[in-house]
């Protein structure tokens, strides 16, 4: 690869990072946004975070479309390919966040009417700690921050024991009060959602960890030395490439 060659990739590369920064941002903005809509009651913001995820659905296939194109026209290796899988992932997880961002908004919309039920606090609290966990995988990959990716795939035991919490919650709730059943529902939903965003948090924080380092350490697996890494990133990319083409590889 020519010095220009090299050069323009760095840009590319920038540019990217820059738009997957943009995106994230959004998100963030959406989770907290369905957040506030639940706590208060207020359909108005939920139904904004409804209607606002068609920005994060284009901004998602902007980015996939052009990580597509330079995999296509520059052919990356190494560090570089590492680098625009992860993006292409954390793309997907972010898309996938703003997608629950819209699930807790359509339960504050739906239960924004309903005098019955009241939210325990053990949910915000929840939420907090999701959208904090969001907030700081995004920034690891900003700083390229090994040491926090590592530390954050801890945190998702604490998201995943306020969930079990607030499911026994529910199922005492529940029996007092069977005739709340649907709005019960629907607010225990939040749980899994939050503990979802949460867990797509860890997803970001394995990415970054991958594209650092090289290690994957997916369900705790772990794959390290230069071969079999070459050999995934090759095959990772030939698949990309097989989708521009139209074709299987």
């Amino acid at each position: 690869m020519t010095t220009t060659t090299r050069l323009r990739l760095k840009r590319k590369i920038e540019k990217l990072n820059e738009r997957l920064l943009s995106l994230g941002a959004l998100v963030e903005e959406n989770v907290g946004l369905a957040i506030r809509a639940l706590e208060r009651g207020d359909a108005e913001t939920a139904t904004r975070v409804i209607d606002g995820d068609v920005e994060v659905d284009r901004m998602e296939v902007d980015l996939e479309e052009e990580c597509l194109e330079i995999l296509a026209l520059h052919q990356p290796v190494a560090v570089d390919l590492r680098h625009i899988i992860a993006v292409l992932k954390i793309n997907k997880d972010l898309e996938r966040a703003g997608d629950l961002a819209v699930n807790i908004a359509e339960t504050a919309l739906h239960l924004s009417g309903d005098s019955r039920i009241h939210i325990p606090k053990a949910y915000f609290v929840m939420a907090a700690k999701a959208q904090s966990m969001l907030n700081q995988s995004l920034d690891a990959f900003v700083n390229m921050a090994v040491d926090e990716a590592y530390r954050l795939l801890r945190e998702d035991d604490d998201v995943d024991r306020m969930k079990h919490s607030l499911h026994g919650k529910f199922e005492e709730r529940l029996q007092e009060e069977p005739a709340l059943l649907q709005p019960l529902i629907h607010l225990f939903l939040v749980s899994r959602h939050l503990e979802r965003i949460a867990d797509l948090a860890t997803n970001i924080s394995e990415e970054v960890i991958y594209m650092i380092t090289g290690e994957i350490v997916r369900h705790g697996r772990k794959a390290t030395g230069l071969r079999p890494l070459l050999e995934k990133d090759t095959l990772l990319a030939r698949r990309e490439l097989g989708r521009i083409n139209g074709t299987v590889q």
